[in-house]
């Protein structure tokens, strides 16, 4: 078999009972790194300290991985201005965090019979929250909802930052 060194080092083909010494005799262990190989390659390594290093790895790899979170906010076609503020600002601080916003219009009754007030809410809503997030999906009505689907902007300005951090320590 093909033996390589801790280092990466290509020792040469060994017998397996001499690659066993060897590894015992730096207080390693063989590892078989390619066992379709002609000759087999083995290397030796601390197997315990690998497996560990691959854990760690693993570990910060999935840190570093982003979850991806939908927030959901409803509104009504008869929504008052205070409530569609109170709303507007919820949606801009999912947004800040990173999240997607789902804005769903709710249509009951007659109000099926108007969807351009809804579509002209949320139009007025992307107008407020443009510097803050981006459409991802238009708005489309999808039996009594309309949904539509708002996304963070990816390189927000610096200064919108520190207005945002003013305005929550004044609330």
């Amino acid at each position: 078999m093909r033996l390589i060194a801790p280092d990466g080092a290509q020792i040469g083909e060994k017998d397996i009972d001499e690659a066993r010494w060897l590894a015992a005799q730096l207080g390693l262990d063989l590892v078989e790194v390619a066992p379709d190989a002609r000759p087999p390659v083995v290397r030796m390594m601390d197997y315990g300290k690998f497996k560990y290093d691959q854990s760690v790895k693993a570990r910060e790899a999935r840190k570093n991985q982003t979850r991806t979170v939908i927030k959901e906010v409803q509104f009504r076609p008869k929504i008052g201005s205070s409530d569609f503020d109170v709303k507007r600002k919820r949606v801009v601080k999912f947004l800040i965090q990173g999240d997607k916003v789902k804005c769903t219009m709710r249509f009951r009754g007659r109000e099926m019979a108007h969807p351009q007030l809804g579509r002209d809410i949320l139009k007025r809503l992307f107008d407020e929250i443009s510097d803050y997030g981006e459409i991802e999906t238009m708005p489309k009505l999808e039996g009594r909802n309309m949904t539509m689907v708002l996304v963070p902007v990816k390189n927000r300005p610096m200064d919108l930052i520190e207005n945002e951090d003013e305005n929550e320590d004044e609330e």
